[in-house]
């Protein structure tokens, strides 16, 4: 893929012929920041916040234009969302890892690496960061190129405008120009210590800057898994059997086996490799980002309206002023009030101060003890064969909306204390129960005993929709038997 950088100005013109890079999209995150938007199995990436595009799209737009391939590294139960939003947009030749469980950053970008020639430029980046000034963003990329080129690992740096402790920080030895010497790299510091940071950059007799760690990375593959294999040998041996015993569902997507992730040891790229090794440079990088981690970051890159809150057309406004409003479905009539977080979903809602949304992550530790499933999904759920909806859930029964798209299936599978109803509402369903199989048409019904092996089918050209009821002492989402998948779930 050949292209052109030009400077800003546009006065000078300098050009790299015939670049390639990858990307390694990472798309980690349980969503505890932003709950009750964001869900382990919906987090903050997938969101669509910004004109109808979700962080993660946005992430992809972005890093096309150096890119000649994308590489998305999911968790499994995310892949089909990545997916369906990956097709929206146009996007070059796509590929995914799927985790069964999340060991971190370093395994991820090992295991991605390991597929790749030894000279293969990769840019790893989050998807779940966003990025406003994409022209600095051009000159920040060329840099790096250039760097990584000279065989270094490199990382991006966020000079902070704030004392932030809720980021790692990187000091680097000042320089002339964006690329720097790094000296160390700093944990998530004390709001007192985010502070001095801050001091120490505006005096003017220090050679050190500190800067905010974005968690974006630039290196060729084979130094990457070098470096890695001698700082951490286990991390290594250990992804790389993993990547070699991996299965291939199909041309494009690369499953790691539970059994070799479950192996390697759980770190991040930061402490198995970059705090080691001998070869990093940052490259400070002025492109207004942010990680959108919280409700008040996520506040202050939303349109207001005349009165500091955000834009919601739900919303009925007395004398209220500065304050973040989500509510899709509902009427939010606010009066006399200000500076409040007001997030309001289906199955939650969500009150708080501004300036304290931080401790959202305290509230979800408290439902994962008591209502884990609050934290998990939402009342609208993405499956690989279409999506559910639960209308009602109560003690002894539970009602769904399913919509099932043309040529997809559910898993042959069997419930063992639940019945279920279906009520064609469009679309025509062809049901298996046992071993017979049947059309139901729209307005017609069919009933599911508990422990009958059973599927559900759209063979048709439009999507199926039908109202589905459990009724049965325990209706959780996990009294499935899965006998045969076409998802290998």
């Amino acid at each position: 893929m050949g292209y052109f950088w030009e400077s800003a100005s546009g006065s000078n013109k300098y050009k790299i012929e015939w670049v390639f890079m990858t990307n390694i999209l990472l798309c980690g995150g349980s969503g505890t920041r932003l709950w009750p938007i964001s869900r382990a199995l919906q987090p903050k990436q997938f969101i669509k916040f910004f004109n109808d595009k979700s962080l993660f799209q946005l992430s992809m737009l972005r890093n096309r234009d150096f890119c000649d391939s994308t590489i998305i590294v999911s968790n499994q139960e995310q892949f089909f969302i990545a997916s369906e939003q990956a097709t929206e947009i146009e996007e070059n030749a796509l590929s995914y890892i799927l985790e069964p469980i999340g060991k971190n950053t370093a395994p991820a970008i090992a295991i991605a690496a390991f597929g790749l020639d030894y000279d293969e430029t990769i840019l790893v980046t989050p998807s779940d960061h966003l990025i406003k000034d994409e022209v600095e963003y051009k000159k920040v990329i060329k840099v790096a190129k250039e760097l990584s080129e000279d065989n270094y690992l490199v990382t991006f740096g966020i000079k902070p405008s704030y004392a932030e402790s809720g980021y790692g920080y990187i000091q680097a030895i000042k320089s002339n120009t964006l690329a720097m010497s790094v000296k160390l790299f700093h944990e998530k510091p004390t709001k007192e210590v985010a502070k001095g940071y801050l001091e120490e950059n505006l005096n003017q007799d220090k050679d050190d800057i500190f800067l905010w760690n974005s968690g974006m990375f630039m290196f060729k593959a084979g130094l990457f898994l070098d470096e890695l294999k001698k700082y951490s040998p286990k991390i290594y041996n250990s992804a790389k059997e993993a990547y070699l015993n991996c299965s291939k569902p199909s041309n494009n997507i690369l499953k790691i086996k539970l059994e070799y992730m479950q192996k390697i040891p759980e770190d991040s790229i930061d402490y198995a490799v970059m705090e080691k090794s001998k070869r990093v440079k940052v490259v400070e990088s002025n492109i207004n980002w942010s990680d959108v981690g919280s409700f008040d970051s996520l506040y202050e890159e939303l349109e207001k309206d005349e009165f500091g809150n955000t834009k919601n057309g739900n919303l009925i406004n007395i004398n209220s002023k500065n304050n973040f409003i989500y509510s899709k479905d509902r009427v939010v009539a606010l009066i006399d009030i200000e500076d409040l977080i007001i997030t309001d979903t289906p199955d939650a809602l969500l009150i708080s101060k501004r300036g304290s949304s931080q401790k959202v992550k305290d509230v979800v530790k408290k439902l994962k003890k008591d209502n884990i499933e609050l934290t998990q999904t939402h009342t609208l759920v993405h499956r690989p064969w279409g999506t559910y909806e639960v209308l009602v859930d109560t003690n002894g029964y539970k009602i769904k909306r399913i919509v099932v798209k043309p040529g997809k299936r559910l898993s042959l599978q069997r419930h063992f204390h639940r019945n279920e109803h279906w009520i064609v509402v469009s679309g025509t369903a062809t049901v298996t129960v046992g071993d017979n199989s049947y059309l139901v048409r729209p307005n017609e019904s069919t009933y599911i005993k508990m422990g009958e092996i059973h599927r559900l089918e759209n063979s048709g050209k439009i999507d199926v929709t039908l109202i589905e009821a459990q009724v049965g002492e325990y209706t959780g989402e996990d009294d499935i038997e899965r006998l045969k998948d076409d998802y290998e779930r």
